[in-house]
């Protein structure tokens, strides 16, 4: 039975992972070269990730997704708890308290978990609203169920993982039938208000309920060059960023040989930053393959979704579908300088051990509605 199932995986959809994990390691090593006594640190741990993730997508194959129904709001109530419990125990590192270290093991971000953990728990919050969704008042259950999250992830703050929880949210909603001319006023008045109300505080002095440094990040992502410290301001990463790709050309100037990187000039170069090393390093070639591989990887998981037996199976693929295309497009954005910088990671590339560890297990979810989600004929 199990066999026959695996004849259904969709072997794009693998071999698109595959070719992108190790194209990962390979950028992962450059990157991380210079920036520890051992050359190889960075490349060991993401290898271990890897192998973690790889386990635990073989452990999600052995059951049928249908069934985590039944513990979607067990799902929900520990998302919430990891998001409390973070915010009581957890550590600063860059401004966001999003981190928990138990012992001798890793510190983890449990922010990057709750991410699917709440794609399951909504999945199955919408698919018992089927055609419930027509009105505002109807919608409002589902802004408060993912509301509550949004508020708990602003709080650490981490403005990029709540900006993923606002795309998760719309996109499940609209697929599970919810009026988008409602969803469309929703979004556009939301962003309508944030550039008031950013504005507001730029002329008037009007509070925000942000960090500074969020604040002068939004300020210099309209004019990264008149960051106001005349060296390494918020602009500093953005302006490195531009100069890595820029410099790239074509083909880059080779691994190991991206003056950018390997002296340390671009911040973070090994996790937010990994695009730009890819552009220096490998050229608009390497960053174009890159895009293509996102591209075949998602239109591969939109293809699962639609194919999935029930809108169950489908609000879940779609649901990390649209957490993928959220971290790809800002990530790649902020590195070329056309999102401001929220510091979350490129699935599957970006060093990260609770992201690459989330995003596996995402894979696993989305090859399970693959194979379990059609009827086998025998």
């Amino acid at each position: 039975m199990e066999i026959k199932r695996l004849k259904f995986i969709d072997k794009t959809y693998v071999i698109t992972l595959l070719i992108l994990l190790v194209f990962g390691l390979v950028v992962l090593t450059s990157a991380s070269s210079s920036i520890s006594s051992d050359p190889y640190f960075y490349l060991k741990k993401q290898i271990t990730s890897i192998a973690l993730g790889v386990l635990a997508i073989i452990i999600i194959l052995r059951y049928e997704y249908i069934e985590l129904k039944r513990y979607s709001w067990f799902l929900y109530g520990l998302a919430i708890l990891m998001l409390i419990v973070v915010l009581v125990l957890g550590e600063e590192v860059r401004g966001t308290t999003g981190w928990i270290s138990v012992g001798p093991l890793p510190a983890v971000q449990p922010a990057e978990f709750t991410k699917v953990l709440l794609i399951l728990a909504f999945a199955d919050f919408l698919n018992s609203r089927k055609g419930e969704l027509s009105t505002l008042a109807q919608m409002l259950p589902c802004f408060a169920f993912m509301g509550l999250p949004f508020l708990l992830i602003l709080m650490q703050p981490d403005l990029g993982t709540a900006l993923v929880y606002i795309a998760i949210t719309l996109v499940m909603m609209y697929i599970a039938g919810a009026n988008p001319k409602i969803l469309l006023t929703l979004l556009f008045s939301g962003i309508l208000l944030t550039v008031l109300l950013f504005l507001a505080h730029v002329h008037l002095g009007l509070p925000l309920p942000l960090e500074d440094y969020q604040i002068k990040r939004l300020i210099v992502f309209l004019d990264p060059y008149n960051d106001g410290q005349g060296g390494r301001g918020p602009g500093w990463n953005t302006i490195q960023s531009l100069v890595a790709i820029g410099s790239g050309g074509l083909t880059g100037k080779g691994l190991f040989h991206g003056t950018q990187v390997q002296l340390n000039f671009l911040p973070e170069h090994h996790t937010d930053f990994i695009y730009a090393v890819i552009g220096e390093e490998l050229g608009f070639v390497g960053a174009a393959f890159v895009i293509i591989l996102y591209g075949i990887l998602i239109l591969r998981a939109i293809n699962i979704s639609y194919n999935a037996k029930e809108l169950y199976g489908t609000l879940m693929v779609l649901g990390i579908t649209a957490m993928w295309l959220f971290h790809i497009f800002e990530s790649i954005g902020m590195s070329i300088g056309l999102m401001p910088v929220t510091g979350i990671p490129l699935p599957f590339l970006s060093y990260g051990g609770s992201s690459m560890l989330t995003n596996l297990i995402a894979v696993g979810i989305v090859l399970n509605v693959n194979i379990r989600g059609k009827k086998i004929v025998f």
